[in-house]
């Protein structure tokens, strides 16, 4: 529905902004700011300096804001562009029921429901099956005006030094020319792929990059028209790269499967309720372990809407137990090897995961190697072997990175990981639309205790100096002294 179909939109938006300015206002919020002023050499420091603009980076932005706590988020993209909901993702709509509150912290008027029944109405809200992709990036755009959040884009981090001085250095490449900012502290709301990056099998490595690509990189699909395309993987995201490639005129999709059969029940919505998402991080090792490995092993199927989006095309198959063996390249064919026969395709989609490995990274590598891993710390029991979590930062409570050697990295505590890869030490607190309103709050408390205690001599100095008189010795009379008894 575009605003043309919808002359009440602004309207209703105008109104509902104006009710969410009154709960901010009713709720003291944003807070007074508290957290003492600090500068370096001249040049002010950060509280907080946020990587990323997406959802998750808004999520905590606002948190910050709302604690009082100065924050400014850095996102290498255009405004408005932030995340891949308008770049990379290809779904029509999210796979999220569209009930999830989300990132709105809290507040009723905040709510993706709330922004479209004030444009839409209620009727329109029933109507509605599932949001649509391009819709949830329009709110999200609407969040960060409506909050009057800071975030700074076409800002590219290019290395993220943590200092003994208790500073956190953020080189960078803006608009205006090479900058460095420091900060008390630095959060990485870095998505998906945030401290690694697309996974491919090692037998992509030898083939010619113009004839494959990752699901997740940004490519003209238009540029799969005629050809024989095949698709490696049953996800949520192999799914929305195959239809995409046969709505863009593709001859044929091969998908090749290499389990026996599709994933058909999302084990990871039967474990969500509060309970998990308060509960997590105070679980056994053994127990997170064991809940992530369940969920990575029995793996989330693709949304039904999205499968038949694909089904929908006669020239569609799905490939079942097809697994990769090898490829050959012969010119512009590639020759896939499996053991269901070999497939002569002209281009190969791997929509295989992200890994974490923060070593890939050049701007993480003043600290990679430093990072206690839950490799470092966790043996897990035989048969529950998982690369994924072996791989994954074991993080404190804040969402801090730790030292595998104790002192071998000042600083290095002072960065927090709000991204997926925080799944084993937090649950899934820091990615996923259901749960990210508690991992802001989660990690903005933590900060804003953090940013206290370093600070409390400080804090009480400003204490004994406080001097705002409530009552000013005009509110009585001395009374006189008793009369002597005689």
């Amino acid at each position: 529905m575009t605003e043309s179909d919808n002359p009440r939109g602004q309207a209703g938006l105008a109104a509902l902004e104006a009710r969410l300015r009154q709960d901010l206002a009713w709720l003291e919020l944003p807070a007074r700011a508290w957290t003492m002023p600090r500068t370096h050499d001249g040049q002010a420091v950060l509280d907080v300096a946020v990587i990323g603009g997406g959802m998750a980076g808004l999520a905590v932005s606002a948190t910050l804001k709302h604690l009082g706590i100065q924050a400014c988020a850095f996102d290498q993209s255009p405004a408005g562009l932030e995340g891949p909901w308008a770049t990379t993702a290809r779904m029509e709509t999210l796979r999220s029921p569209k009930q999830l509150t989300g990132p709105a912290l809290g507040l009723p008027a905040l709510t993706f429901r709330a922004w479209f029944e004030a444009q839409y109405g209620s009727e329109a809200w029933e109507a509605l099956d599932k949001i649509p992709r391009l819709q949830w990036m329009d709110y999200l755009r609407w969040y960060r005006q409506v909050l009057d959040l800071d975030i700074r884009n076409g800002h590219r981090i290019e290395q993220v030094l943590p200092r003994a001085d208790n500073l956190v250095a953020l080189s960078m490449t803006t608009p205006d020319g090479a900058r460095t900012v420091l900060a008390r502290r630095v959060v990485l709301a870095t998505g998906r792929d945030g401290l690694g990056g697309a996974y491919v099998p090692p037998l992509a490595d030898s083939l010619p990059r113009r004839l494959w690509a990752h699901s997740s990189d940004e490519m003209d699909y238009g540029s799969l028209r005629g050809k024989r395309v095949g698709v490696v993987g049953a996800g949520a995201s192999a799914m929305d790269s195959a239809a995409t490639a046969l709505e863009a005129g593709a001859a044929s999709v091969d998908m090749l499967i290499r389990r026996a059969d599709i994933p058909r029940v999302n084990k990871s919505k039967g474990a969500g309720n509060p309970g998990l998402t308060h509960g997590h991080y105070g679980l056994p090792d053994e127990w997170k372990w064991r809940l992530r490995h369940y969920i990575n092993s029995q793996q989330v199927p693709p949304p039904r809407g999205s499968t038949l989006r694909v089904s929908r095309h006669a020239s569609a198959r799905f490939n079942l137990d097809c697994a990769l063996d090898a490829i050959d390249v012969d010119g512009d064919v590639l020759r896939v090897r499996t053991p269901k026969g070999v497939f002569e395709l002209d281009f190969l989609i791997f929509s295989t995961g992200f890994r974490i490995a923060l070593e890939t990274r050049p701007e993480f590598s003043a600290f990679a190697p430093r990072i206690r891993f839950w490799r470092d710390r966790f043996a897990p029991r035989p048969g529950q072997e998982d690369g994924e979590l072996s791989d994954s930062p074991d993080l404190g409570p804040a969402f801090e990175f730790q030292e595998k050697t104790p002192g071998a990295c000042p600083g290095l505590s002072r960065i927090h990981a709000f991204c997926y890869p925080a799944a084993l030490s937090h649950g899934t607190v820091s990615g996923d639309i259901p749960a990210i309103s508690d991992g802001a709050r989660r990690l903005g408390q933590g900060i804003a205790g953090l940013l206290y205690q370093e600070d409390v001599e400080l804090h009480y100095a400003a204490l004994q100096a406080y001097a705002e008189p409530e009552v000013f010795g005009d509110e009585w009379v001395p009374a006189p002294p008793p009369a002597l008894e005689s």
